[in-house]
């Protein structure tokens, strides 16, 4: 797996919306953040269009994806926002030119189809963090942004287990590349030649305002497909909202884990925030992360390396 550059003061960063069209206002408050930090901000094509539910038309929004890539003057792909829409752009995507510039991308949610694929297809690591578009209010945790320090400098992140004894206690550590995401784009992979690989590796799991029997049978397609078979360990984010609605008479997210996932063997932590919920940690993809069943905690290799000062001949 490929680690992109870390950014330095200078650097130039471009927001693109490869999903849905975000809050144009609050976009251009974290761009303002962000360039009182020393870096520029380059503003992608689909950031202010709009087809629909689409921030404008497919072509558009991967051809942002490719320019951002492309550009040897942008060193970061920032996502504005999530919402849907990037399933879309898959299979237009040139897979070689991002394997052959690797740099930053970081978003989550919708965005969950295109970290599969560029860990998969480009090798590269990614992050799951932060939308501009949440960063950009008002109100936004100091700990949210915080997040981003970790693209400037290989920081190694440990965060602990918020919920314990609710699935069974392990004493070990389990060590292996983490992918996974949102839940619903994860199982939208499946049967695709982008669906999320899961052998050897830990599976990283969070969603929002999905009901519970929703879960249970997003969870069980992941079963049925032998992902969770294939898999080390699974670490469960933020399930924001997912409370029974229309079915009163419900499971909880426990009583799934432990029916489907938990006869499995696997190792399981829970109680992230990372995902749909403020604060929202944001975190590399790719990288090896370690499960610590002795102290419920996750700990992060860096995602990011720095750049070589190789002296000019």
């Amino acid at each position: 797996m490929q680690k992109p550059n870390a950014l330095k003061t200078g650097d130039s960063v471009m927001i693109i919306a490869p999903s849905s069209p975000p809050n144009i206002e609050n976009v251009m408050k974290m761009k303002l953040k962000i360039e009182q930090a020393g870096l520029n901000v380059l503003i992608g094509k689909g950031v202010t269009e709009k087809r629909g539910y689409l921030a404008g038309s497919d072509a558009n929004r991967v051809s942002d994806l490719h320019d951002a890539f492309s550009d040897s003057e942008v060193k970061a792909v920032l996502c504005a926002t999530g919402g849907y829409g990037s399933g879309r752009l898959l299979q237009d995507i040139d897979f070689e030119l991002i394997k052959n510039n690797p740099k930053i991308f970081w978003g989550y949610s919708d965005i969950t189809a295109l970290h599969i694929a560029l860990q998969q297809k480009a090798n590269l690591v990614t992050f799951h963090g932060p939308m501009m578009q949440e960063c950009g209010v008002d109100t936004v945790p100091p700990k949210t942004l915080a997040s981003f320090k970790q693209l400037l400098e290989p920081l190694s992140l440990t965060f602990t287990a918020s919920e314990v004894d609710t699935y069974p206690a392990f004493s070990h550590s389990v060590t292996a590349p983490m992918t996974g995401g949102n839940l619903t784009v994860l199982t939208s992979t499946i049967g695709t030649p982008y669906e999320v690989d899961t052998k050897g590796k830990i599976l990283f799991i969070e969603d929002i305002q999905e009901e519970p029997y929703r879960i249970d049978r997003m969870i069980n397609q992941l079963r049925l497909a032998n992902k969770l078979q294939e898999c080390k360990g699974i670490i469960l984010g933020n399930f924001n909202d997912c409370g029974p609605k229309k079915r009163q008479n419900s499971l909880t997210i426990a009583d799934i884990v432990n029916d489907l996932i938990v006869p499995l063997g696997l190792p399981v932590l829970s109680g992230f925030l990372i995902g749909h919920c403020s604060p929202n940690y944001g975190v590399p993809f790719g990288v090896p992360v370690t499960m610590n069943g002795a102290d419920q905690s996750i700990s992060f290799e860096p995602g990011i390396q720095m750049k070589e000062c190789r002296p000019q001949k």
